[in-house]
């Protein structure tokens, strides 16, 4: 296998390892940690225990996601000085300074309160406690701004110039707020916050159709479902204004996305290939199944194109994407997870408003609950192949139309690449094994209602249970009502 003697390719297969499973825990601490920000709002708003309870059983998930995060993205980053030193020293002038920024203040932010939401509920001031939670969710999401700015400078790069082999700052504002930056940001966000929402509301219908804690995890269900019906459709539509962008900015990265072979002149229309098997040697698709006139609707809400839409064999192989069929189904299937789990948001509204969302009603759901449970991964999968098509997309370039992806890997032999990708595997799943374990674990065992709250009384539970087991009625009465 000629990859296993290639310094680039190995070295693009450990950040894509690294990136893709270190993704999996910052999504839910950026949603997760908006989540509670309502949920603390709500108990301090109502006194209702079941939102402090709530609040202590997520915030568990919360710091377990935390935990792993940092454990994988540290890594991850050191790889732009050991497997990416040319790049990081062409264009450290401003893309240092933006992970720099990520760091100092987003996750120093984010990792100072920490310890004040997690341990602090009985020995600071309510308020403080909650803007300690604000400050967290704060934190948590401007990572997402910074590492998006730094990703989307890349591939619309802005502010400055390549002098001598190195990017040089003319206008920073100008280079953190390029192009591609105001949507991507935006996009990500609301896929954080829409996976998050799903993985509260998967994990609520678990416990709905075991019958445990019904009335309890029926109100979290119910809340993600609210903020769902904002957050699915909107996202779809910045989904689409994102696809503008690369329209506009990056035309081979749409062809690949499309398999769009041959150029569509302005003033034409074009189909769209539903499902297709590209062939790059070939330079056309083996079979392909298209909705015709469909692209230029898909692009420009009408029929005929105003603009262009380049093929392909507009580019010399060496300077388009060269996985096709990879970023083709990637994009395939970011699209359908997102209309997936707006369909999905509808049909639970639509029970909604007939009554069948009760307390009461709610366990007789049993097909809509394992939707949810079905639904509760995929947005992680949509992420990763968002990315996906986002980088890979992007290829020949590191820097778009800059600096070359075989120009910005470090001169380092093959066998120490193939050597940490190896060991990064192994540690990665091991991680990954951990997490799944304890995540189950606080899930199994499910909320604690012997925790005392704050400024009211708990009753003891009148019969001995396992720990994590208990009955509606051995809540604070205040639950119950």
């Amino acid at each position: 296998m000629e990859f296993l003697s290639d310094t680039v390719v190995l070295s693009r297969m450990q950040f894509a390892l690294t990136a893709c499973i270190h993704m999996l825990w910052p999504t839910l601490t950026t949603g997760v940690g908006i989540y509670l920000v309502i949920i603390e709002g709500l108990w301090l708003k109502t006194r209702n225990p079941d939102y402090y309870y709530h609040a202590r059983f997520w915030s568990k998930l919360y710091a377990l996601n935390f935990g792993v995060g940092v454990a994988t993205g540290i890594p991850m980053e050191f790889q732009f000085g050991t497997n990416w030193a040319p790049f990081s020293e062409a264009v450290g002038n401003f893309f240092g300074s933006v992970i720099g920024f990520e760091a100092s203040w987003a996750f120093m932010l984010e990792a100072a309160f920490l310890g004040i939401m997690l341990f602090g509920w009985e020995r600071v001031n309510p308020a403080i406690h909650y803007l300690s939670t604000i400050l967290v969710a704060i934190g948590a999401n401007l990572s997402t701004v910074w590492i998006l700015t730094a990703s989307s400078w890349m591939q619309t790069p802005a502010g400055g110039e390549m002098v001598n082999g190195k990017f040089v700052v003319h206008d920073y504002f100008q280079a953190i707020l390029n192009p591609f930056m105001p949507f991507s940001v935006l996009h990500m966000f609301l896929a954080t916050l829409e996976t998050s929402l799903f993985v509260i509301g998967g994990i609520s219908a678990w416990y709905i159709l075991k019958n445990r804690h019904t009335a309890f995890f029926s109100k979290s269900f119910v809340i993600a479902l609210a903020a769902a019906i904002a957050v699915a459709p909107l996202q779809i539509y910045v989904g689409h204004l994102n696809a503008e962008q690369v329209y506009r900015y990056q035309p081979e990265k749409l062809a690949a996305m499309e398999a769009q072979w041959n150029t569509v002149t302005a003033g034409q229309s074009a189909d769209w290939s539903l499902l297709a098997l590209p062939n790059n040697k070939a330079q056309k698709n083996d079979w392909e199944i298209v909705i015709p006139n469909a692209l230029g609707y898909i692009l420009e809400f009408k029929e005929k194109l105003t603009e262009p839409v380049l093929g392909l064999k507009e580019w010399k192989p060496e300077d388009r994407p060269r996985l096709i069929g990879v970023v083709y189904y990637c994009f395939r299937t970011m699209v359908a997870i997102g209309f997936f789990l707006a369909a999905l948001m509808f049909i639970s509204v639509f029970y909604w408003l007939l009554g069948k969302l009760s307390q009461e009603k709610i366990t007789q759901q049993r097909w809509l609950m394992r939707g949810w449970m079905f639904a509760a991964p995929l947005g992680f999968i949509a992420i990763d192949t968002g990315w996906i098509v986002r980088c890979v997309g992007r290829q020949p370039w590191t820097l778009y139309r800059q600096i070359r992806t075989v120009d910005s890997a470090s001169h380092v032999p093959a066998t120490n690449v193939l050597a940490s990708l190896t060991g990064f595997t192994v540690t990665y799943i091991l991680l990954l094994i951990a997490y799944v374990y304890f995540g189950s674990r606080i899930i199994r065992r499910g909320p604690n209602f012997n925790l005392p709250v704050p400024g009211i009384e708990v009753t003891k539970p009148a019969i001995d249970t396992k720990p994590g087991e208990f009955l509606p009625d051995e809540r604070p009465v205040e639950a119950q009502q």
